[in-house]
């Protein structure tokens, strides 16, 4: 299948490691002209030589710091057709133990950072009367997970800032979907310490995800084919969600 993607000009976020980095090969491998950005640079500049990505250092985090990447993405580039939005996900703790400055942080860190890559991105999309802009989100930010107050409460609040956007942006050409990832076999679920074998059985599929398959699906949301899916949260977990 031809995804149309040849040329295109892709920006990667989070994408030293895990699902980003994946993204951004799957992307390369589907002939998108790609830069990735993550804030450690050996990290990055790693994975960009075996990926043959441009890398783009950047701390999100910091007031400004997306604006600048977009303008960096131009003229290293061009000005970008495709956008993933992948931030790394906050600390987990009951309500009780998170302070207002972890919330300020996670709220500037997931939230403020994909408005101002957005807010970058648009101006070009619309002149082109074309853009894909993609959140990688959680399984979370539909069905909470114990624990996990700062990013079930911020990744549900970008889904309803994609569905805002979706209806704003429709006639311009531009989609806006977020993609939820399960249990996937990266890095950070390694560092989890969990117990796979049980984690797997709770999942329908029996198995945990690999990267390359959140990665398809990525692809194909950035493609001409999914022109029609806007505002759009999409599961590729398993089946593990129960909601409908």
């Amino acid at each position: 299948m031809d995804l149309g993607l040849k040329g295109r000009n892709a920006l990667v976020l989070g994408a030293s490691k895990g699902l980003g980095r994946a993204v951004a090969k799957e992307l390369l491998d589907e002939g998108a002209r790609v830069a990735i950005c993550a804030r450690t640079a050996a990290a990055l500049e790693k994975t960009a030589g075996e990926i043959g990505a441009t890398a783009l250092v950047c701390d999100l985090a910091k007031p400004g710091a997306a604006t600048e990447l977009v303008e960096r993405a131009k003229a290293t580039l061009g000005a970008p057709d495709i956008v993933v939005v992948n931030t790394g996900g906050p600390p987990t703790a009951p309500f009780d133990e998170i302070t207002i400055e972890q919330w300020r942080a996670a709220f500037d860190n997931l939230f403020m950072s994909a408005v101002e890559i957005v807010r970058a991105v648009l101006p070009s999309m619309r002149e082109k009367k074309w853009g894909r802009v993609l959140f990688v989100t959680s399984i979370a930010a539909k069905e909470p997970i114990n624990r996990f107050a700062l990013s079930n409460s911020l990744r549900a609040g970008i889904h309803g800032l994609i569905n805002t956007l979706s209806k704003e942006e429709g006639a311009n050409g531009i989609t806006f979907n977020a993609l939820m990832p399960g249990y996937t076999l990266t890095e950070r679920l390694a560092d989890a310490k969990l117990d796979l074998e049980k984690v797997s059985q709770a999942i329908p599929a029996r198995r945990i995800g690999r990267p390359e398959e959140f990665a398809a699906l990525a692809a194909f949301l950035a493609s001409d084919r999914a022109s029609y899916i806007t505002g759009q949260a999409v599961a590729c977990d398993g089946g593990a969600l129960w909601s409908i």
